[in-house]
């Protein structure tokens, strides 16, 4: 079995029985959107491994170490280019500016290849936001944290920003795209 075979097999352990958020989709389908729009940048095995795996640590009890023990000390380090501290002390409505903060802090020093995690993951965000908002409206922006659609808008173009080293993929003109359609009213 392959890196990319055992990395979904275990995403898809670790999120059994998780949905996104407000709604009744598998969360899998996240993480396999992102091995998916980051198989349209490269075919690096071990990237793609870590787009399965990116929220892994972040929403469920498994570690960054034991990630690395399983899938490689390269992996792990780009999982943790797209994992943000929870800051479970602080309510998260309070901590959302803070976290997105860091993220974007982060980005400037990450690696191409990093940017790619970050880029997929975002993109598959904004693709689900975008299908709500066109469904929805701006109601869609209250099953997060943080409510405020014009603090959405700031923290997409930061990123986009951030991961400008992207810009020739056809991702990256998807997401800069989805950014104008969501926040264009």
């Amino acid at each position: 079995m392959n890196l990319l075979d055992k990395a979904v097999i275990f995403a898809t352990e670790k999120h059994s029985g998780m949905t996104r958020k407000g709604t009744d989709t598998p969360y899998i389908v996240h993480p396999l959107e992102a091995v998916s729009i980051a198989a349209g940048i490269t075919s690096d095995p071990e990237i793609l491994a870590a787009a399965a795996l990116h929220d892994v640590v972040e929403d469920t009890p498994v570690t960054m170490h034991e990630i690395e023990a399983k899938f490689g000390k390269r992996v792990a380090e780009l999982i943790a280019a797209d994992n943000e501290d929870k800051m479970p002390d602080i309510p998260p409505s309070e901590s959302w500016k803070i976290r997105k903060d860091a993220t974007i802090a982060l980005l400037q020093s990450a690696s191409y290849d990093e940017k790619i995690i970050v880029l997929a993951d975002k993109l598959s965000n904004i693709r689900t936001l975008y299908r709500d908002v066109k469904r929805f409206g701006d109601t869609s922006f209250e099953k997060f944290n943080q409510k405020d659609k014009q603090m959405h808008e700031w923290y997409y173009h930061e990123i986009a920003k951030a991961v400008a080293a992207l810009s020739d993929s056809d991702a990256y003109k998807e997401f800069c795209g989805l950014i104008d359609e969501v926040f264009a009213q």
